[in-house]
């Protein structure tokens, strides 16, 4: 190495010394508590004697806007100018940055301006007018009232305040972690949720200079893994889109400022399904009698999949329950996957005989475990395709066995408990053939499924039809809605294959997200 070399790795080692040292010493003095409270770090002892560990839960959900974002807006406000505060503030949010803005700067004396979308669930627009917000709604998506914030910030002298991406919200944050090393200055891990970051990289900055060892790991959205995402690229990079469930980590991008902070802090990052994340709000609910939103069992979920690999007994095992601003309507929703999520459920098709005993021979297959849901319908062959749920004990290795007994009494076995459409859509379809020959037999038609996202606005679905359906034949329709802001579509279309191209051109005019799913397995075996 050369001495210019040198220089320059003792000058990046002093610059990021005292970037360290600075968030440490705003984080310590940072005035949070004028508004926020110290939050209970809950000890989780069903899960812990489960699991073989000790858990910890450190309760966000009792701050005043149930969501640790108040923490980050009230230090980013209490550190403008009186000429930044003039015209007031101004920020775009579906849900709790826009809560907890409203909130603080009331609390502040200054007035505040919340940009949401038109399909933002009236509960939340309630809540920040509640706080003394004002609220416009602009727009079907966050993007759109994204870009409306901003432009009403140059044209109003409003200043903008980012939910993730800036020191000061990033500092607020960082309080978490400080109150949880008082409260447990032993952790092993800590599992912290990741939309744009900030409260990783907060918490992450402060955590790794008081408490050295202990491991970060950051917790992801399958579908909304933009940091994973950015790791991979070495830079935030842009996801194509992001799911929908877990609406508070719904981010495309990491932040600039919040991903350096993560890269250098935070020691992995984990992914989870929808159905883990539903199998945690339940044992949060079994242990506190809290209703976590779906990012706020986000860390929890991370946390029981760490433990399905890790080999250290009596660990200190610490998730932060970010938010529990819940839907009530989505409730449905998440009792119908949790036990997906908590391997104790096996989704499957399976071939049988059409004929007399059938069933009751399949039923002693299973043997001793509960046949949770048969569905089946007549069509006049010689064998029928039955959808069948089966409850487990809870592990991976039980639905192996049973597959493996299936199949060796000679069943055609398809296994859907990780298929996605088949969970959300097919299960309650089933029945759609039509009768061999009959008059409406989706057979004899070139159908072609596509899944579509719907935001819940009026005129949508109208819209839609009006697109479609004057051009080209429906030949299926599933809709299915929890509660929030975009509803999960199954269609099918009678389409020609010289109509491909006006199809396509239709569907990329409409703006709606949509994925063909024709060569779904799920499809294939039940509707088609």
């Amino acid at each position: 190495m050369t001495d210019a070399q040198s220089q320059a790795s003792l000058n990046e080692e002093l610059t990021q010394q005292a970037e360290q040292l600075s968030y440490l010493r705003r984080i310590l003095l940072a005035p949070v508590y004028d508004i926020a409270v110290e939050t209970e770090l809950t000890h989780l002892t069903k899960l812990s004697a489960r699991l073989n560990k000790q858990i910890y839960l450190k309760r966000e959900d009792q701050q005043p806007v149930h969501s640790f974002k108040l923490r980050g807006a009230y230090n980013k406000l209490s550190t403008l100018s009186e000429a930044e505060c003039i015209h007031g503030v101004i920020a775009a949010s579906a849900g709790n940055h826009a809560q907890g803005l409203a909130l603080a700067a009331n609390k502040l004396g200054i007035k505040a301006t919340i940009v949401m979308p038109k399909t933002t669930p009236d509960i939340k627009v309630d809540n920040v007018r509640r706080f003394g917000g004002e609220v416009r709604l602009v727009g079907n998506s966050f993007n759109e009232a994204q870009a409306a914030s901003v432009e009403y910030a140059q044209t109003e002298s409003k200043t903008l305040i980012h939910p993730f991406d800036d020191e000061d919200v990033i500092v607020g944050q960082g309080t978490v972690a400080k109150e949880l090393l008082q409260q447990q200055p032993n952790a092993d891990v800590v599992f912290i949720p990741v939309g744009g970051g900030g409260l990783l990289a907060g918490m992450a900055v402060y955590l790794k200079q008081l408490s050295p060892n202990t491991k970060i790991i950051g917790v992801e959205a399958e579908d909304s893994a933009c940091l994973k995402a950015a790791l991979a690229a070495g830079k935030p990079v842009d996801l194509e889109q992001v799911g929908l469930f877990a609406d508070g980590v719904a981010v495309k991008r990491i932040g600039e400022h919040t991903f350096g902070l993560i890269q250098r802090y935070c020691d992995d990052v984990i992914t989870v399904s929808t159905d883990e994340i539903c199998a945690s709000i339940k044992d949060i609910f079994e242990q506190t009698r809290v209703i976590a939103e779906p990012a706020g069992a986000l860390s929890l979920a991370g946390l029981q999949k760490y433990c399905a690999t890790s080999q250290h007994n009596e660990e200190s095992l610490v998730a932060i329950l970010s938010g529990a601003n819940m839907n009530f309507h989505s409730l449905r929703y998440v009792s119908e996957r949790c036990e997906l999520g908590e391997k104790k459920e096996a989704v499957l098709a399976v071939t049988i005989p059409e004929e007399k005993g059938s069933f009751k021979r399949f039923c002693q297959t299973i043997g001793n475990r509960a046949i949770t849901e048969f569905n089946y319908r007549y069509v006049g062959e010689p064998n029928a395709n039955v959808f069948v749920g089966v409850r487990l004990g809870g592990s991976i290795e039980e639905r192996e066995q049973l597959l493996s007994e299936l199949a060796s009494a000679n069943y055609q076995v398809n296994d859907f408990t990780d298929n996605e459409l088949a969970k959300l859509h097919v299960r309650y379809m089933i029945g759609g053939k039509g009768m061999i020959g009959g008059k409406n037999n989706a057979n004899t038609v070139n159908e072609r499924i596509f899944s579509f996202e719907f935001p819940e606005h009026p005129g949508a679905l109208e819209k839609f039809l009006d697109a479609m359906g004057e051009l080209f034949n429906i030949t299926l329709f599933h809709y299915r809605n929890h509660g929030a802001a975009f509803g999960q579509v199954l269609a099918g279309f009678e389409v020609s294959t010289d109509k491909e191209t006006d199809f396509f051109a239709h569907l990329e005019a409409l703006g709606y997200q949509f994925q063909e799913t024709t060569d779904n397995l799920a499809y294939q075996a039940f509707l088609n």
